[in-house]
């Protein structure tokens, strides 16, 4: 965990540890702790003592009347270029909104169906007034978690589909896959394939139902053996790639969902001795800075992952002063950036 502007607190107990200790429910305990009047008198003196005795931090409540201070934001890892494009829009926005921001890299996993204590208690004990999760996976059990301590928080890019009522933020990947396959298809070519990521992830099946979708608009026979699965992983792109050129009929252009895996086609095609886009077209998804620095620069679709971010951040500083969104999702518009990477096929 990194935090910016200040030092973490040690965790306490979680409501649930309190409420066992007090034998009501974690509803109850919730009730209790937020200052609720309808809890009896003896169930209320039960929980207040355990609060106590086991040194329960109460969650500060937000005062819409004083700038909220401290937002959590979880990314899937601090190593990549994605990450450092997300990190920016949220530091950015919540420098405009007066907000220190503490990074965590990855949520921890959970024993059972009950959250891991460590992380959520403290989200707790520092007094964060919401969080952002990009490319994050929560539980059943977390969600609830969050619910009971009324915790704001938004989605960035969520892998699965939230459930009904979590707002989220991500891009337009249906379109994008469909802007990518046109490209190809306007330059002329007809063998198109594509590397996705995960089968499972939001925006693997978004973009690869864009792909298919284009291919289908202008008549062209979809082969499932063009459609290969790599979970946006560069070694595991080099080896689907290799099985596409393996193929009785190659493809002749490939559009790969990461410009991350778009590295690992670029080092397949390299090993059989063939050129971009000489002999393959390449078109990838992101445009992060790797996009620039292949040799030659890759032609991809741009999702705009600091715009995404920031807005999110936006959208969460509203629901921390009671402001609920019209909508639960919003989608930012993705483009092509045509580089070298495609051209026209041979013959």
């Amino acid at each position: 965990m990194v935090r910016t502007g200040g030092t973490s607190v040690a965790a306490g107990p979680t409501l649930a540890v309190v409420a066992r200790e007090a034998g009501v429910s974690v509803p109850t305990a919730s009730k209790v702790v937020n200052g609720r009047e309808d809890v009896a008198p003896e169930t209320r003196r039960r929980v207040t003592e355990a609060l106590d005795r086991l040194g329960y931090v109460r969650r500060p409540r937000f005062d819409a009347a004083k700038p909220p201070g401290l937002v959590d934001l979880v990314v899937h890892s601090l190593e990549t270029s994605w990450s450092g494009a997300v990190l920016h829009g949220v530091e950015e926005a919540a420098h405009d909104a007066g907000l220190e921001v503490v990074v965590s890299a990855g949520l921890p996993r959970n024993r059972g169906d009950r959250p891991e204590r460590g992380w959520l208690d403290k989200l707790i004990a520092r007094g964060s007034s919401g969080v952002l999760f990009n490319l994050a996976e929560l539980t059943p059990s977390q969600y609830a978690w969050l619910e009971q301590h009324r915790i704001p928080f938004v989605m960035i890019d969520p892998v699965l589909e939230p459930p009904p009522g979590v707002v989220s933020v991500g891009a337009a990947n249906w379109q994008g896959g469909v802007t990518a396959a046109e490209h190809l298809l306007a330059l002329g070519h007809e063998r198109i394939a594509i590397i996705a990521g995960h089968r499972r992830r939001m925006c693997s099946t978004a973009r690869v139902a864009g792909y298919r979708s284009a291919l289908a608009s202008a008549g062209i026979r979809q082969r499932p053996e063009y459609v290969r699965y790599a979970g946006f992983d560069e070694a595991e792109a080099h080896h689907r790639m290799l099985e596409l050129l393996d193929l009785p009929e190659p493809p002749t252009a490939v559009f790969v969902c990461s410009d991350r895996m778009a590295l690992g086609v670029y080092e397949a095609l390299a090993t059989r001795g063939l050129r971009v886009p000489d002999d393959m077209s390449v078109v990838g998804f992101d445009d992060l800075p790797e996009s620039r620095w292949l040799a030659p620069a890759l032609t991809t679709i741009r999702q705009p992952l600091s715009e995404m971010s920031a807005t999110a951040l936006r959208l969460l500083v509203r629901m921390m002063d009671g402001k609920r969104p019209e909508g639960t999702r919003t989608e930012l518009s993705t483009r092509l950036v045509e580089r070298a990477s495609t051209g026209r096929p041979r013959g």
